[in-house]
């Protein structure tokens, strides 16, 4: 006896913001690329004034150890992740997909929505962004949409909340009483 085939999971339909791709290049510059940039000069100007001779083979080495993959980061991750960040909210589901090495796709059942959650970090607010985080009992872990609009996910963090609290309420009840 076979199974009857299971169709495949959809990519959620909205993507996040556009300016989460500058918000994810600010955070590369300031956790990532910027210590890798400033330590490649830094190394550079001392072996210059102290230790000249080393210059034929540290400063090729520093652009390649250090530089290049600096700006790789800085350039690629911003696009990769906002080419893989979608959302959506169905009628009995929150849908999530995100990462830009590794990429997950989530769905949370509207019924098993503990808290949700928005965040702002510094950067986060400079820009107008948010992350939405939807907690369930899952081990898997949280839904995080992270780069959507404030308005937004003020608006989603309600909506969510509203229809977890429903769907919790519409399980809860007995067939029989209405």
């Amino acid at each position: 006896m076979s199974l009857p085939a299971v169709p495949g999971l959809r990519p959620p339909r909205h993507r996040v913001d556009p300016r989460s791709r500058r918000w994810w290049a600010a955070q590369a510059l300031v956790t990532v690329s910027g210590p890798m940039l400033l330590t490649a000069l830094l190394v550079g100007v001392l072996c210059a004034l102290f230790f000249a001779g080393s210059l034929p083979w540290l400063a090729p080495l520093l652009v390649i150890s250090l530089v290049v993959p600096a700006l790789g980061y800085l350039l690629l991750m911003p696009r990769r992740r906002y080419a893989t960040h979608a959302w959506e909210l169905g009628r009995h589901a929150v849908y999530g997909a995100g990462g830009w090495m590794w990429q997950w796709c989530r769905v949370a059942p509207l019924g098993q929505v503990q808290t949700v959650d928005t965040v702002r970090g510094p950067l986060q607010r400079r820009y107008g962004l948010a992350t939405l985080t939807v907690t369930t009992a899952s081990t898997a872990g949280d839904i995080r949409i992270a780069g959507l609009p404030d308005a937004l996910a003020e608006e989603l963090a309600r909506t969510i909340g509203r229809a977890a609290h429903t769907a919790r309420t519409a399980s809860a009840t007995p067939e029989g009483a209405a």
